[in-house]
């Protein structure tokens, strides 16, 4: 005799059915936007070779690429386009992935590098080897790495307390913020006139004059912690659920968050060294992935192709869209500071600040 399915196995067959429907529905939906993202960033880095004072055709780009002399088209290509288009999407996948994992692992979206301060370390380490040491390359970068590191233990001995607190972690980071701009203030004002220029333009954040040269240290950079980052995907879901839930599920909660926040700091503080302090690139590129990707699976990826897209598309905004050439950190700017007074003042509603 055949056994006929009570009601509950049928119930729980549709319930699987339905979990696992949802779960296709999802993992298309990520990948979609995954790569419309990704297909977005190569147009973008395409026009960032094509356009300039001079408009070269693809074919003249791609044979300048390949090794050929063309009159005119290798010197903007290779020298001053090609060096400008790969800061950008080094620096935007670096601050679209650090400021990502900053927000998840927090469970915050005020928790930016750009928000707590660890940006503006970096900074003041930078401003300090420009205009006090007058150095420059990879004695900035590393200065910067480490400052950037030295930022996030201070920050969290500041905020421990008897107990974390994001919150408290958040209002000691805006306060050691200003206090780290104050200090790059009094340096721009006591240090050498010839100097400030190039300072001020690198705290606009800007791809103008970006070499080749300089980009090696932030390359290596992304290429190693990059990845760590994008593996380390699903446990940084996990610390999002807290601390006790994540520890349940089998996570090394101490591992993972250090390999975190060392992977992503390191990528801040280099892209930040070779671009300077884009504004709000790592502010607003985690919450516009997970609003693009929906739930179930990992922004960190979606989040890095968003911040290449901010910083191609900011420049070129900045280039072209008005008669005064403009440094991307000030369209980004333009963009992320209603976003910043919008979410304070919506966090403010829920008691959450």
């Amino acid at each position: 005799m055949t056994s006929i399915p009570t009601t509950g196995t049928i119930q729980d067959a549709a319930a699987v059915a339905a979990i696992r429907a949802g779960r296709r529905q999802r993992s298309r939906r990520w990948l979609l936007v995954t790569g419309l993202l990704a297909v977005s960033a190569c147009l973008l880095c395409c026009a960032m070779l094509m356009l300039g004072n001079t408009i070269y055709p693809a074919r003249d780009v791609l044979q300048t690429l390949l090794g050929e002399r063309l009159p005119g088209v290798s010197f903007a290509v290779n020298t001053i386009r090609l060096p400008r288009m790969l800061a950008g999407l080094l620096a935007g996948l670096a601050f679209g992935l650090g400021g990502n994992t900053f927000q998840t692992m927090l469970r915050n979206p005020l928790a930016s590098p750009n928000v707590i301060g660890v940006t503006a370390g970096s900074s003041a380490a930078a401003v300090f080897c420009i205009v006090i040491l007058h150095t420059s390359g990879t004695v900035v970068s590393m200065v910067s790495v480490f400052a950037g590191l030295a930022t996030v233990l201070v920050l969290y001995a500041l905020s421990r307390g008897k107990a974390f607190s994001i919150g408290r972690l958040i209002l000691v980071g805006i306060g050691i913020q200003a206090m780290l701009n104050a200090a790059v203030s009094y340096m721009l004002l006591v240090g050498k006139e010839q100097d400030i220029p190039t300072a001020f333009r690198w705290l606009s954040g800007s791809l103008n004059g970006a070499q080749l040269d300089d980009l090696p240290a932030l390359a290596v950079t992304v290429a190693v912690a990059g990845p760590i980052v994008l593996l380390l995907g699903k446990h940084l879901g996990m610390l999002e659920l807290g601390e006790q839930a994540a520890s349940s599920l089998g996570v090394s909660t101490d591992k993972i968050r250090i390999l975190l926040i060392v992977s992503a700091v390191c990528m801040i503080a280099m892209a930040t060294a070779a671009t300077g302090p884009i504004a709000f690139v790592a502010f607003l590129s985690g919450p516009i992935a997970k609003r693009l990707v929906g739930i179930g699976f990992s922004s960190a990826l979606p989040a890095g192709l968003v911040g290449v897209n901010l910083v191609l598309a900011a420049d070129l905004i900045g280039q072209f869209a008005f008669q005064t050439r403009f440094p991307v950190g000030i369209i980004t700017g333009i963009l992320g500071a209603p976003y910043l007074l919008y979410l304070l003042i919506r966090m403010n509603r829920k008691g959450h600040v």
